[in-house]
């Protein structure tokens, strides 16, 4: 393999522009608004939340996202928690957009994005000062709290996440 010398990959990215066709990203999306989320709830900036670049440290969005789905799949009148079985959590993805400091408040969205057999998928949002400073995507899974196998979802369970949906979310 040839190496090029900076001289030339710059002719060659002349060369490679004029018969490249162009591309154009067909799947942009719109940023996230916190009213497309059904659950809600304000959580404070903590001094403490923040790091040496004093804005909110990366890792402390993982709480965020934790403190909204299990205040939702916990709260005693949403009948999500069915005896003899425990909920973890199998996956999460954040996107950051933006910085938060302190002093302040967060706001964070919880939509319910699939129904699986065993598992619930979630798109979840923190938001600052109107702004979507992170997005997520996070999975759930039911599992029996002896043997720690995932097991299906009682049909009230599933019934009982509806309200949670996002318009376009699809039930396995």
């Amino acid at each position: 393999m040839a190496l090029a010398m900076p001289s030339q990959v710059g002719r060659q990215d002349e060369r490679d522009q004029s018969t490249a066709p162009e591309i154009r990203d067909v799947n942009v999306k719109a940023p996230p608004r916190l009213e497309d989320f059904p659950y809600r709830q304000t959580d404070n900036v903590r001094f403490g939340d923040l790091d040496p670049n004093h804005h909110v440290n990366n890792a402390t969005y993982a709480t965020y996202f934790e403190t909204s789905r299990v205040s939702l799949i916990r709260h005693p009148e949403f009948g999500l928690m069915p005896k003899g079985l425990s909920w973890v959590l199998a996956h999460l993805a954040i996107d950051f957009r933006a910085e938060v400091h302190w002093p302040g408040v967060v706001e964070l969205g919880l939509a319910v994005s699939r129904i699986g057999r065993s598992s619930v998928s979630y798109e979840q949002v923190v938001f600052h000062n109107g702004v979507c400073a992170a997005s997520a995507a996070a999975v759930t899974v039911l599992v029996d709290q002896v043997s720690r196998k995932p097991t299906a979802l009682p049909d009230d369970v599933v019934k009982k996440f509806r309200p949670w949906m996002r318009r376009e979310a699809a039930i396995a």
